[in-house]
């Protein structure tokens, strides 16, 4: 863990939000990017942060063994949530993009109004991935942890210095379904992606075959209107990778039963994943 006794390196969520808005002032190119017909909404921007703010992020990420390991057929990935356990920069990079004026701003590129953050951090936080981790196509929770808000627009903030294309670890756009090739956008140090998420973003994460780490800081932002014109509700559904048959029935399979659980057991069976902090409330104003 990186040592904040130094307070110069010390930054505050309005500190970084103050660099957010100012390279999301590029917006006007961002918001033509994003509205791209014919596949999933999405724009990226690269050189986010300064260098040093970029890279003490990166520093400060717990090790693997401080993060909750998700393993199965349908990921490989460390994750973090419980942010008051690690070091504090990152919960500060986290909350910098649900700053007011940040959120106000993406929801102009993006063309969404309204557009509300989730300070609980609802499968948001910090992700770690190493040599062998991956995650299959899926679609995200359309819904936040109580069902009130629509799931619209994934954040990702990928903050490993010097990481090639060639590693994977890169975020997929399966844009026509599986029966079609990907897009991909390579995890780039610095880089920000933002991309819609409803009931049709199939994205996922190639594997990775270097001996490194790669690490990412997450934020969705909801709404209580679905973009699309009806209403609909879905758990996270994963598929099998177009040469993935029989993983690709068992994940079909598996989303089929838990949708059913969760319409009849609203939290469905395990606890929901976001982050319990007593001062949350406090802390993020």
């Amino acid at each position: 863990m990186t040592d904040l006794s130094n307070s110069n390196l010390y930054k505050t969520r309005h500190d970084y939000a103050v660099q957010i808005y100012e390279k999301l002032q590029e917006k006007d190119v961002l918001k033509k990017e994003f509205a791209i017909k014919n596949r999933i909404n999405s724009c990226y921007i690269d050189d986010l942060l300064e260098y040093n703010d970029a890279k003490l992020i990166y520093d400060s990420f717990p090790s693997k063994q401080k993060l909750l390991l998700l393993k199965d057929i349908r990921e490989y990935k460390y994750v973090g949530i419980q942010m008051n356990q690690y070091n504090p920069i990152l919960e500060e990079i986290i909350y910098a993009f649900q700053q007011p004026k940040v959120v106000s701003l993406i929801a102009e590129i993006t063309g969404i109004e309204e557009l509300l953050p989730d300070e609980y951090l609802y499968a948001g936080g910090i992700s770690l991935m190493e040599y062998g981790c991956f995650l299959n196509p899926h679609l995200d929770n359309s819904h936040d942890k109580d069902r009130k808000n629509y799931r619209v627009i994934n954040l990702l903030y990928y903050v490993t210095p010097d990481w090639k294309e060639e590693y994977g670890g890169n975020l997929e756009l399966w844009d026509q379904g599986l029966k079609h090739n990907c897009r991909t956008i390579h995890s780039k140090f610095n880089r920000l992606v933002i991309m819609a998420t409803n009931k049709k973003s199939l994205h996922s994460v190639s594997k990775i075959n270097h001996y490194g780490k790669r690490c990412c800081v997450s934020n969705y932002y909801f709404s209580s209107k679905p973009k699309e014109v009806d209403d609909y509700f879905h758990v996270t559904s994963f598929r099998g990778r177009p040469e993935q048959k029989l993983r690709d029935l068992l994940l079909q399979a598996d989303a089929k039963l838990r949708n059913g659980i969760r319409k009849i057991v609203k939290n469905g069976i395990k606890k929901p994943h976001f982050y319990r902090n007593i001062n949350l409330k406090k802390s993020t104003k």
